[in-house]
């Protein structure tokens, strides 16, 4: 028994070590700076967009455009702006109640989604470079905070079309 006393202080300097490297890796895991949205309001926007169309104007200077960018990310954002060739500027709006306002950005929350619908919040594009007809498709760029800007094609809609949920 003497021979294998002088290798258990080796095989206790081993495990030592190893349960080391383990508790390391685990607290690294869920310190929350890895980007993976562990921690509230932690980690990077992850932005994409869905639903987003052109109600075709009744009238020839102005239209409204409508979105959902989605944010599967920890981190927040704001659309700050959008532009189009279609229109010399692009305003954003929110809709509380009857009350349309004009705002500088609109929040994209941290793994939720910022919703641009007929009737809620929205955008406003003025002095067309013509009135775009249904099936039309429009370039979009939008521009964000913090995330890179994201270019899409949106669809011209029928002036009383409605996206199904």
């Amino acid at each position: 028994m003497t021979a294998a006393a002088p290798g258990i202080p080796g095989v206790r300097k081993a495990a030592a070590v190893v349960l080391a490297l383990g508790l390391s890796a685990t607290l690294a895991a869920c310190s929350g700076d890895d980007g993976d949205g562990g921690g509230k309001g932690g980690g990077d926007p992850k932005l994409s967009v869905t639903g987003a169309y052109v109600s075709q104007p009744p009238m020839t200077d102005m239209a409204a455009g409508y979105l959902t960018v989605r944010n599967a990310g920890g981190g927040a954002d704001e659309l700050t702006s959008v532009t189009t060739p279609l229109a010399s500027e692009v305003t954003l709006h929110t809709t509380k109640g009857t009350r349309m306002k004009q705002v500088s950005s609109l929040d994209v929350p941290a793994d939720n989604r910022l919703e641009l619908s007929s009737g809620g919040d929205h955008l406003m594009l003025t002095n067309l470079s013509h009135r775009p007809k249904v099936g039309e498709k429009v370039s979009f760029t939008l521009h964000f905070a913090t995330s890179a800007p994201i270019e899409i094609k949106v669809p011209v809609e029928p002036t009383t079309y409605r996206p199904k949920d």
